[in-house]
């Protein structure tokens, strides 16, 4: 009886080659310095290694190449400039500092000259004290665009707190005791205009502001529509408030007007009455002096000595 290890055929032997070499395992270590060679010796004194850095003391902001030959800013630009700058103060709203800005920059066209690149050569001459340590503060090269300025300078000097505080004053806005129609929408605009992206449409708008007027008000406006105020399309409830507004703004300045003058006459008639009665004193000491009896002469007394 044969068994399955005999029923097997025996296998046959590897072909004859070459040897297989075995190559080592290569470790490579990182690359260190030879320990038998010297380092340089550093030949500088001691006043030029105490000496201070001059490294590091690049703009933050990133001038890009100037094609045109000989350009330079006007100094009427940069004074223009200076009369107006911003010093990074809680009250200081930095997008009226923009608008500012590239109104006075839209003034000038150069060739060769992109705006963007006068902006930025321009804008650190209309920062100073808080604002200009912000800038100094940042790393240099830091800012190479205009929109990157303006992106970094809202962001430092309009935090999101200042919007939300803002938000909640234009949503909580309500017309003051004394305070006339075109005085409460002209406060009301500068809530808008000094929180550029308040997200609030024109229907809120102008529903924040119907219902925070008087009664008074509130009935001239429903009046003026013809009934009811808010039955009207939003455009035209604009178009009522701002005529309105414009109304009572001649009146008021006809008054203003009115009363300076009136105030500016007599002051000039107090001044003329004043000026008469210095006058009329003088000439009055004038003929007092003439009527005055001349003083008698005085004889000169001859002193004689007795002996």
């Amino acid at each position: 009886m044969r068994t399955r290890s005999q029923s097997r055929e025996p296998r046959p032997p590897p072909p004859e080659g070459p040897p297989v070499v075995i190559e080592p395992l290569r470790i490579e270590y990182p690359f260190q310095e030879d320990p038998h060679v010297e380092p340089m010796a550093d030949t500088r004194t001691m006043a030029q290694l105490l000496q201070a850095p001059t490294e590091g003391y690049e703009d933050a902001i990133l001038i890009p190449e100037i094609v045109a030959n000989n350009f330079e800013l006007r100094h009427g630009l940069i004074n223009l400039v200076q009369n107006k700058q911003f010093f990074g103060h809680d009250k200081e709203d930095p997008h009226a500092h923009i608008r500012y800005f590239n109104k006075i920059t839209s003034t000038m066209r150069v060739p060769n000259v992109p705006i963007a690149t006068i902006k930025l050569m321009l804008f650190p001459f209309s920062i100073e004290g808080a604002a200009r340590i912000w800038l100094e503060k940042e790393p240099p090269r830091s800012i190479q665009t205009w929109d990157d300025l303006v992106s970094k300078f809202i962001n430092q000097f309009f935090p999101p707190s200042k919007t939300t505080n803002l938000r909640n004053e234009i949503t909580r806005f309500q017309q003051r005791f004394d305070e006339s129609f075109y005085e409460a929408w002209d406060r009301f605009n500068d809530l808008l205009r000094a929180c550029p992206h308040h997200g609030f449409s024109e229907l809120h708008q102008l529903d924040t502001f119907y219902n925070a007027l008087n009664i008074n008000d509130q009935d001239s406006l429903n009046s003026a529509a013809g009934g009811n105020f808010l039955d009207k399309m939003p455009r035209e409830c604009l178009k009522i408030i701002e005529s309105k507004s414009k109304v009572r703004q001649t009146r008021a300045k006809a008054v203003v007007a009115k009363v300076s003058t009136n105030s500016s006459t007599q002051a000039v008639s107090s001044d003329v009455a004043e000026l008469k009665d210095i006058v009329r004193a003088l000439l009055l000491d004038k003929k007092n002096q003439a009527s005055a009896p001349a003083p008698a002469p005085v004889k000169a007394v001859e002193l004689s000595c007795v002996t």
